[in-house]
Order: C-alpha cells, then structure tokens, then sequence
C-alpha cells in the first residue's frame, strides 16, 4: 500500500463528480486503447482515474467520477485487482475499501501478460497440434501442409520466446519470429 494522504473530498484541485477536461481525455484515451487490446473500455477508465488522482478512492467515489453503475464498479474493480492492477485499501479511520492503481507499469504489463497472453499462446499451439496431428492421419493431406502447420507452431514457440525474454529483460527481441518465416 503506498498509503494516500488525503480523500477524495480533500484532494487538491478536484471537485467530488466532475473530471477536469484533461482528465476526462485522458481517462477516455485509457479506457480506448484498453478496449482495443480486448478488455473492457471501463477497465482502463477505472485504472487511469485512480493511476492520475493518485489517492484511493471508494466505489462510490469512482462511480460518481465516471458515472457508472455500482454493480458496474463493483465488477470493474474485481476484475481489476484480479489483474493486479488495483489494489484495495483501508486506512485506520476508513469504513469503507477504499481502491488505488498500482503504479509500476512494467510490473503491471508483465502480470498481464503473464495471465493472459501465454494462456491465448498455449490454447493456439494446443489447437495447431491437434490440426497437425488431424492433418497427419489424414491420407489426403500433402507433407508439404503438414510442414506449414509445424511452422505455425514453430511460430507460436517463437511469440512464448520473445514474450519471456520481454518479460526478463523488458526487451523485445522478435529474431525468433524472422527465423520461422526464413525457415
């Protein structure tokens, strides 16, 4: 927890249910590339407000800020601490939960990834074996179509390399996949 320092009511230059214009665009710019990376749009609106505000915000606070439903935050915010991208918090006089973004981007990309797109590469290459494996028993299938389903598993090895070598070193190093289509 990196403990906030004042509520939403105190926070400075905030007026409780109102975005500043820039904060509106900017929540709006998150909650758009969030939803086209195939998550839900207010996913990365909830996560941007509490990443800019830096302070802890209630359900309530959040959904006056963005007004959305409180069954809506509530699964919002779920999902979000699943993720690990929020996290919730109670200070010593708080009644209520209160929620705050985790700030460590790469820390944040990482887990993401680590959840979702090794699970989206694993289900692909058990798919393409299972195509190969099909395509292999079938005696009209050629050995040539059976060599262009090993390089599209080949091509799946590839992306899981160069994800955990991302992950490691924050570099992407995608000569794996230029190897696949020389290959």
């Amino acid at each position: 927890m990196k403990g906030y320092l004042w509520t939403q009511a105190e926070a400075p230059g905030t007026e409780p249910g109102h975005l500043r214009p820039w904060e509106a665009i900017a929540v709006d710019a998150v909650g758009n590339v969030i939803e086209f990376w195939g998550f839900k749009r207010n996913q990365g609106r909830v996560w941007a407000l509490l990443y800019l505000r830096d302070v802890a915000l209630t359900a309530a606070e959040i959904e006056a800020e963005l007004s959305l439903s409180k069954g809506g935050v509530s699964m919002l915010l779920k999902d979000l601490e699943r993720w690990g991208v929020a996290l919730r918090v109670r200070g010593p006089q708080d009644a209520a939960w209160r929620y705050e973004a985790e700030t460590e981007l790469l820390k944040m990309a990482r887990r993401v990834v680590e959840e979702r797109e090794f699970s989206f590469i694993e289900r692909v290459r058990a798919d393409l074996q299972e195509a190969r494996r099909l395509a292999e028993a079938d005696p009209h299938t050629s050995r040539a179509m059976v060599q262009r389903l090993l390089k599209m598993e080949a091509l799946a090895d590839a992306m899981e390399k160069a994800l955990k070598l991302f992950l490691r070193t924050s570099r992407l190093d995608v000569t794996h996949l230029f190897e696949v289509f020389r290959g």
